[in-house]
């Protein structure tokens, strides 16, 4: 018999969010009149430039990608306030980078520390390699980090903290000075996942001057719109970035998500208005949730909202049910560790999407 890793059977599946075109399926609804509101995607689309771009570059799908992409390093260096030996490029989005960082810091045994709720993907890229992951808190009331139970969670094995801020899927933010506390409090790598950053317009990039212990972690699917083209990338000092590089894939970035990538960056007319959208959304669907009886959702920071559904006689199961049999698909946030069955989340939409979306909540609460 097949023998299969001890720290492969202990895990469970990652569960995505859920499909247009499955949901078409099981639901006997036409594509075009789903509205789609799951995962976190950029309601505007691609930047125009990235489309041409792309369209431009499949002459080349035949040779092989840029290997040092030194280009994109310096165009992200320009973007975040860095520089381009700072920078690392992953090709699964931020995921890679994640990866990586299991590949270039955890041993089996090794622990990595995770407030919850938060991004569930740390775990499941991380648990391969043999390393534990350690719980700490959020505070779902204050919506930000329990820094006491961070910091109370550090020991000798301990070689990745993990603060999302915005946190996914509470929309939360953590203070720089939590963050100079937890950093401060461990030689440990701290890993800002700042994927949400740009709608919150907060970065601690600053810190990376103070604190050779800090990796932020970024992506281009959120506001850049290339959920679809896989591209994210981190920011650490040298040596950091030095031994990622040592794992990391050749050629782990496509062709094409390389010229959609420099395309985009390019682009700081189409970053605002995207920003600025998915903003003015995320406040519009946050009004109109403080409206609906038997709701409770909270501020965010980020492209999306959490709302506690317990008061609506229904956990987050049934109710997302109810939505998709009318055509409107939001997160089941259950698999999350840190939430009960009773969180929906809800990603920013166009304004007629929102509305459909609130007609359709309010439909099934009265």
């Amino acid at each position: 018999m097949i023998r299969v890793r001890d720290a492969i059977l202990g895990i469970e599946p990652y569960v995505p969010g859920r499909s247009i075109k499955e949901i078409a399926k099981e639901y006997n609804l036409k594509e075009s009149e789903i509205v789609k509101l799951g995962s976190n995607e950029n309601p505007l689309g691609p930047s125009p430039k990235a489309v041409k771009a792309v369209k431009l570059e499949t002459k080349n799908m035949h040779r092989y990608p840029e290997s040092g992409l030194d280009d994109l390093k310096r165009a992200i260096a320009d973007y975040s306030g860095a520089s381009p030996n700072q920078i690392i490029v992953g090709g699964d989005g931020a995921d890679e980078i994640i990866d990586l960082l299991g590949k270039t810091f955890m041993d089996p045994g090794s622990e990595f520390i995770v407030p919850l709720p938060s991004y569930m993907y740390y775990e499941y890229t991380l648990r391969p390699y043999g390393a534990r992951p350690v719980y700490a808190k959020w505070d779902m009331e204050e919506n930000t980090v329990d820094t006491d139970s961070v910091i109370e969670s550090i020991n000798d094995r301990t070689r990745l903290i993990f603060l999302c801020t915005p946190n996914n899927p509470t929309g939360g933010l953590i203070s720089e000075d939590n963050i100079i506390r937890i950093l401060e409090s461990t030689s440990a790598l701290v890993v800002v996942d700042e994927a949400y950053f740009e709608f919150a317009g907060i970065s601690n990039i600053k810190l990376l001057e103070d604190y050779e212990n800090l990796l932020i972690l970024r992506t281009f699917s959120k506001a850049m719109g290339l959920a679809g083209m896989r591209i994210g990338y981190g920011i650490s000092n040298t040596r950091i970035i030095d031994y990622m590089h040592r794992v990391k894939p050749v050629f782990s970035l496509t062709r094409l998500s390389h010229v959609a990538a420099l395309a985009t960056l390019s682009d700081k007319d189409y970053i605002k208005k995207s920003v600025n959208f998915s903003i003015k959304s995320r406040e519009y669907l946050y009004s109109k949730l403080l409206q609906v009886d038997k709701i409770r959702v909270l501020k965010s920071y980020a492209n999306y909202l959490l709302m506690d559904v317990r008061e609506t006689g229904m956990n987050a199961g049934q109710l997302t049910d109810e939505l998709l049999k009318r055509g409107v698909i939001v997160r089941d946030c259950t698999s999350f560790k840190g939430l009960d069955e009773y969180w929906i989340r809800v990603s920013v939409g166009t304004m007629k999407e929102d509305d459909r979306f609130i007609d359709a909540l309010k439909e099934i609460i009265e």
